[in-house]
């Protein structure tokens, strides 16, 4: 089956789609990477969610919008995904949507609202669509994120050691598989880290323009703000001293509770700061975080996604943070080894959307798309739900096996380092 992944972080700057040939042979299901592409959200729709999200409020008429406006530069990403990468043969959308408001309060998940109205998909690509993923693991009692974690737990199962797979997209997350670890039974585990450039990206659009009027940058480029500046430690140890950090998983956070006004309270406590060294006290605070997050466990490697990535200075300080080497190798203070997804065949930047490709591919042929020790839910879920296309619907027979393992096979979408190529 040919299927088209589509995702909106909670950066919300561009749509990414990505393409993939998902075959099932045996109990193990093997993805062939078609390729990705990045579709930017216009100006005036970006500016127009940003004003909408909390700590912001929206009447009705906002969200209706919205929820149309979206739903119709989707649909345009996967008809050009479909054109470009499948060649317009891709046989079923997948859609996140963009997520607006995740309803948690005292560690609990009461709902979650993604919008990208999935009709308008349907409708402009003639395929089905499968979207809002994150309601039924919320109804069955847990926290609808990470989703991605049933994807990463077949993934990286069989790797020896403790592999943790880490997403640094807005807001960091982990999926540990553990080697029967203490303190696990054994059990996958996935949780949400806290901000990963969520506050980074904050920071800068709100006191860059501040230092240097003129066009506002959006995000740290490189790290470039960082490796100019100096962690600032009271402000620091103010932001590590949220709460949220010591509840134990599973847990998920957002933009609900890390935006901009969040930060500008830790900022009054201080003496005025520069830019620079703001936003070095968030890169390594989010790479303090990351580590404390996942150290317990034993990580023996991490595997490294999303936007985060691409900025040298935040994946140092991890690195730093977790004892790797400068060599690679394992320092000596227990570390581990971070590397990118890239190295595994996923390409960093284009990874939530292949793994939603994957679960849109286990809603059709019926199968659960959650690890219940993941997201705290009582039972293995189906999600989504399912908007016929153009023909009609018509979905493939449930496998008489599930699929308990995940290859990534060499194909034009895929990234292959020096070494294995």
């Amino acid at each position: 089956m040919r299927v088209v992944g589509l995702m909106s972080g909670t950066s919300y700057d561009a749509i990414d789609a990505a393409a993939a040939d998902l075959a099932l042979h045996g109990d193990t299901l093997v993805l062939t990477p078609l390729g990705m592409i990045s579709t930017a959200y216009d100006d005036d729709l970006r500016a127009d969610l940003a004003g909408a999200l909390p700590p912001a409020g929206a009447d009705l008429a906002t969200v209706c919008r919205l929820d149309t406006r979206i739903g119709q530069a989707f649909a345009a990403a996967a008809v050009r995904a479909d054109e470009e990468l499948c060649g317009g043969r891709a046989d079923l959308v997948a859609s996140h949507g963009q997520t607006v408001f995740h309803w948690a309060e005292d560690g609990r998940v009461h709902g979650t609202l993604q919008i990208g109205e999935a009709a308008w998909i349907a409708e402009a690509t003639g395929r089905p669509v499968v979207s809002g993923f994150r309601t039924r693991d919320v109804a069955a009692g847990g926290q609808g994120a990470p989703l991605v974690s049933i994807v990463d737990v077949m993934w990286l199962r069989g790797r020896p050691g403790v592999p943790v797979a880490l997403n640094l997209g807005g807001i960091g997350n982990v999926t540990v598989v553990p080697g029967g670890v203490a303190g696990t039974g054994g059990e996958p585990l996935a949780f949400d880290t806290g901000p990963a450039n969520a506050l980074i990206d904050a920071a800068v659009t709100a006191l860059a323009g501040r230092d240097a009027p003129g066009d506002v940058p959006t995000m740290d480029a490189d790290g470039a703000l960082a490796a100019r500046g100096t962690v600032h430690l009271p402000l620091l140890r103010r932001l590590l001293a949220d709460p949220y950090y010591a509840r134990p998983a599973p847990k998920t956070t957002g933009k609900e509770l890390f935006h901009l006004p969040y930060l500008r309270a830790a900022l009054d406590s201080c003496e005025p700061l520069s830019v620079e060294d703001v936003v070095a006290t968030l890169t390594r605070l989010t790479a303090r975080t990351v580590a404390d997050a996942i150290r317990p466990f034993g990580a023996t490697e991490v595997i490294a996604s999303g936007g985060g990535t691409r900025n040298p200075v935040l994946m140092d300080r991890l690195r730093e943070e977790l004892g790797e080497g400068a060599d690679g190798g394992v320092g000596g203070r227990g570390g581990c080894v971070v590397r990118s997804s890239d190295e595994l065949g996923l390409p960093a930047g284009a990874k939530e959307a292949y793994a939603f490709a994957v679960l849109g591919w286990l809603t059709a042929h019926g199968l659960p798309g959650t690890v219940p020790s993941c997201t705290g839910a009582r039972r293995a879920s189906v999600l989504g739900s399912i908007t016929p296309g153009g023909p009609g619907l018509r979905l493939p027979r449930p496998p008489a096996t599930a699929p308990v393992r995940l290859t990534v096979d060499a194909g034009p979408g895929a990234v292959r380092p020096d070494h294995l190529r």
